[in-house]
């Protein structure tokens, strides 16, 4: 049975049609048709039930799909044992997205080699939504995201509330969304909340999908933007940004996402970690 067969029922199932699913896996819709019928003829059974509004699981389909998640997750287990060095006794594979790492992630990965030195770490940067499918795949034992959306067999524990505040070079509140202003993306949840309080803005002249990169955009150009609070404190202690005055806040809770397999000693000590990074 191939592996990617596998892989592109789980993103049929993450997505809830062929079509999305081929966007997941980077093939053509006919190939997710055709990986999913071979797949289905080797198991001899039907998967998911078609229709004009998608695609969903059989009651068979239910029942292969915690096996798929094992199988995958086994898979890619596998291919990283072989070459793990002696001095590990197992991998970590770790997902965030990327504002999570910034002045966050990295210390718990500065954490995590002085205090658990027999865990080899891998780290990833990628998309709520396709960190969440590496989980589903077996891909990452372990993902950092804002919201998650809820998987059968994961668990999300809850970590911080991030804050995301409008800071500015300029000295006060006037013209704050002039053409100086950027636009910074801190995924879907913060692009509706901003489109929602801004109706009437204008496309900006700079907006960025890499929000840390529009940090440093913003001091070397001035102007103002939405960055996390916690990485414009140390500019803001420098006076170099300010918070602006009567403007609105979002509130994004960030939860460690993990399959419930996984192991307790690897995830009391990550959580651990994590807990003790949020004020680093």
């Amino acid at each position: 049975m191939d592996i990617e067969h596998i892989k592109t029922f789980l993103a049929v199932v993450e997505t809830g049609s062929f079509l999305g699913a081929a966007d997941v896996v980077y093939v053509t819709q006919s190939t997710v048709s055709i990986r999913i019928r071979t797949l289905e003829e080797r198991l001899r059974t039907k998967l998911f039930d078609r229709s004009k509004r998608g695609a969903s699981l059989t009651v068979d389909g239910h029942k292969f799909l915690a096996n798929a998640t094992a199988i995958v997750r086994l898979w890619n287990q596998s291919r990283m044992d072989i070459s793990l060095p002696s001095q590990h006794n197992t991998i970590l594979r770790v997902g965030a997205q990327q504002s999570l790492w910034d002045n966050y992630l990295v210390s718990w990965l500065s954490w995590m080699r002085k205090e658990a030195q027999s865990i080899a770490l891998r780290a990833e940067i990628g998309s709520a939504r396709s960190l969440i499918q590496g989980l589903v795949e077996g891909s990452l034992d372990v993902c950092v995201v804002y919201r998650p959306q809820y998987r059968p067999g994961f668990i999300a524990e809850m970590i911080f509330e991030e804050e995301i505040v409008m800071v500015t070079t300029k000295p006060d509140n006037s013209d704050i969304l002039d053409e100086t202003y950027v636009l910074t993306y801190w995924g879907p949840e913060f692009q509706a909340d901003h489109a929602l309080n801004f109706p009437s803005l204008a496309m900006p002249a700079i907006s960025m999908d890499l929000g840390p990169l529009g940090l440093q955009y913003l001091i070397q150009n001035g102007g103002s933007g939405y960055f996390p609070k916690r990485i414009t404190e140390h500019l803001i202690a420098e006076g170099k940004l300010r918070i602006c005055d009567n403007m609105p806040v979002f509130h994004y809770p960030a939860y460690m996402v993990f399959p419930q397999s996984l192991d307790e000693n690897i995830k009391g000590t990550v959580l651990t970690g994590l807990n003790a990074c949020v004020n680093y």
